[in-house]
């Protein structure tokens, strides 16, 4: 069910509240261009600002306008295992296909905490979960040892993994032994990523350019590694703008840029400065976008 393009959305606000008209134009924008799934409620999404009814609506609202087109992947993770469980029953009851857990972040927990935390989740909603492994955010890294012991947890069904780090997903991969599906968690290394196992990515830059991010699974799906590499190489100066700054500053400026909503971050996230405005810009006009601006 989940493989290729699923696009991390991101969640567009305004005057503090979340823009609903916006959010729907998105996943139109989304769907209409090809992608596989769509992921509401994730970092992406910045879920940590959101109260918990704002993260439950914002799941209803991807399920209801989705009518099924593609999978809707609820991000439900926390670093409280109780609220990972409330948001994922809740997620499960809102008719989500799925949902996506980061590990907890901030508790520094051991490896055999990470596996008690994502087992007390399984067992407690039957939903098909996606473990998530993002060091960089999360302060911990999830061994393969770990994600093998997981990976025998019926619901427990994939892996994203944005370690970048293609040696421990070889171990991984190996210690899953073909149990669960593997996704990538970062753009820029898609295509070694899938070339070794991975079934698909959960992308930033697709909520910029989803036909692009599609062509590039698609093409390393049907073995075409001729086009998987131009493609991958025509999204390197895009892949690297997305991260001139701290995810999703940088994707919510290019969104705004194209007119597709407001700049609109919560705090402690503040809009992208001006120089790094007229960088993305620059970067967006080369790379065959319009840009409309590059002040709010």
């Amino acid at each position: 069910m989940f493989h290729g393009t699923m696009t991390a959305l991101v969640t567009p606000f305004r005057n503090g509240k979340i823009d609903e008209d916006a959010f729907r134009a998105h996943l139109d924008r989304q769907i209409e261009s090809g992608v596989d799934a769509v992921v509401p409620a994730g970092t992406t999404g910045e879920a940590a600002t959101l109260s918990f009814e704002e993260h439950k609506h914002l799941i209803h609202m991807t399920v209801e306008h989705v009518a099924g087109r593609v999978p809707v992947i609820a991000g439900t993770g926390s670093n409280n295992t109780a609220e990972s469980i409330e948001l994922t029953q809740a997620a499960k009851e809102l008719c989500a296909d799925a949902a996506l857990l980061i590990s907890p972040y901030y508790n520094k927990p051991t490896q055999e905490g990470i596996y008690q935390h994502y087992k007390a989740v399984a067992e407690a909603v039957h939903l098909p979960q996606i473990i998530y492994n993002v060091p960089g955010r999360t302060n911990s890294n999830i061994l393969p040892e770990t994600v093998g012991r997981l990976s025998h947890i019926s619901n427990i069904v994939g892996i994203k993994d944005a370690t970048t780090n293609m040696e421990q997903l070889v171990h991984t991969l190996d210690a899953c032994n073909g149990r669960i599906k593997f996704y990538s968690g970062d753009d820029a290394t898609v295509l070694p990523f899938m070339a070794l196992g991975g079934h698909g990515v959960i992308s930033v830059v697709s909520n910029l350019v989803p036909e692009r991010m599609k062509q590039l699974t698609s093409a390393i799906g049907s073995d075409d590694f001729v086009t998987a590499r131009t493609a991958q190489f025509a999204l390197r100066e895009l892949n690297q703008a997305m991260f001139m700054q701290s995810n999703p500053i940088p994707v919510k400026a290019a969104c705004a840029m194209m007119g597709w909503m407001d700049w609109e971050l919560r705090l402690p996230l503040t809009i992208l400065p001006q120089d790094m405005r007229e960088d993305l810009f620059a970067v967006m006009k080369a790379s065959g976008l319009k840009p409309e601006r590059t002040n709010p």
